[in-house]
């Protein structure tokens, strides 16, 4: 009789926990879709506004002077500055561990670990500090970010950085969405603009015209205004790449961090699906041994009926 209600209870107390990760799930898929819809209606426009700046970079390597210090390459790299965008909270499966574990894999690859410091943005990341690695700066990350200026205080401090020679070169970590069942860890340098770079487009990972922008299509729109290496600035190149390129750096950290809050919404609400599978397979195993268990028990007081009438027989 024990054990019957030994599993009686924890069926009841998985039902319980089922619940909570249910109304997790719902709240994960709201807060999801206010992240998509936030992604798709930017997406175009970042990624269009990096191909102007990439054409100005092109100008920048093609000119005896260089247009901008920002996109201006260095000669030596000394020390790199790396903006990892992660969740606040955990209950997202591998969400932070996928886009940490690209960072240090960055790092490996291209032998930086001894000059490398990090700007956290979202609590989680700040497990860096714990492996060994610097960290400059810890930025606050809103749920749900829809306005540019949550990122200002972050690409006005890089570019203030970059610019004064702490960095040599900052790159930003983020997780690209693809789906809500698909989410890429990415790192891209952000500073100097690199002209060269193979993946240089945020979100140009799927196949979906609806959920990513292609390369094709960005090169098109692009064509459209610009077609040939000749532009005029006025009312002169300084004063209007001043004003243009810090812009476009944050449009950019603005995207990665409306890409991430997707992906991380994404991913929570896919883990708690996944909780609430585990939480019906356990009830369900422990239904079962519970009949077991209380059909063993009322066999055994039968025979024990039995064996005592058998007695009082003889």
């Amino acid at each position: 009789m024990a054990k019957t209600k030994d599993i009686q209870r924890r069926i009841k107390s998985i039902n319980n926990i089922k619940k909570i990760t249910k109304a997790m799930e719902m709240v994960a898929a709201s807060k999801m879709r206010k992240a998509v819809d936030a992604v798709l209606k930017t997406r175009t426009y970042a990624n269009l506004s990096w191909e102007t700046i990439l054409h100005l970079a092109e100008l920048s390597a093609n000119n005896n002077e260089p247009l901008h210090p920002l996109l201006t390459k260095r000669t030596e790299v000394k020390k790199i500055g790396i903006v990892l965008i992660t969740s606040n909270r955990g209950l997202c499966g591998g969400f932070n561990t996928a886009i940490i574990n690209k960072v240090k894999e960055s790092i490996k690859k291209h032998n930086h670990s001894r000059e490398t410091e990090f700007i956290i943005i979202g609590k989680k990341g700040s497990v860096m500090h714990k492996q060994g690695y610097n960290i400059a700066a810890e930025m606050p990350k809103a749920d749900v970010a829809h306005e540019i200026q949550e990122i200002r205080g972050v690409s006005q401090l890089v570019i203030k950085d970059f610019q004064a020679g702490i960095y040599d070169k900052v790159l930003v970590a983020y997780t690209d969405f693809v789906n809500p069942a698909n989410q890429v860890p990415r790192v891209k340098q952000l500073l100097p603009v690199d002209i060269h770079a193979e993946d240089e487009y945020l979100g140009v990972v799927g196949k979906s015209p609806v959920l990513s922008t292609t390369k094709s299509f960005i090169k098109e729109k692009q064509s459209q205004h610009i077609q040939n290496n000749e532009c005029l600035f006025e009312p002169n190149p300084n004063e209007v790449l001043d004003s243009i390129v810090p812009r476009l750096i944050e449009v950019q950290l603005h995207q990665a961090l409306l890409e991430s809050n997707a992906s991380e919404h994404s991913a929570r609400m896919s883990a708690m699906h996944q909780a609430n599978d585990a939480a019906k397979d356990m009830v369900d195993e422990l239904t079962l041994s519970f009949n077991k268990a209380r059909q063993a028990s009322i066999t055994a007081e039968i025979a024990e009926i039995s064996a005592g009438a058998n007695a009082l027989a003889d």
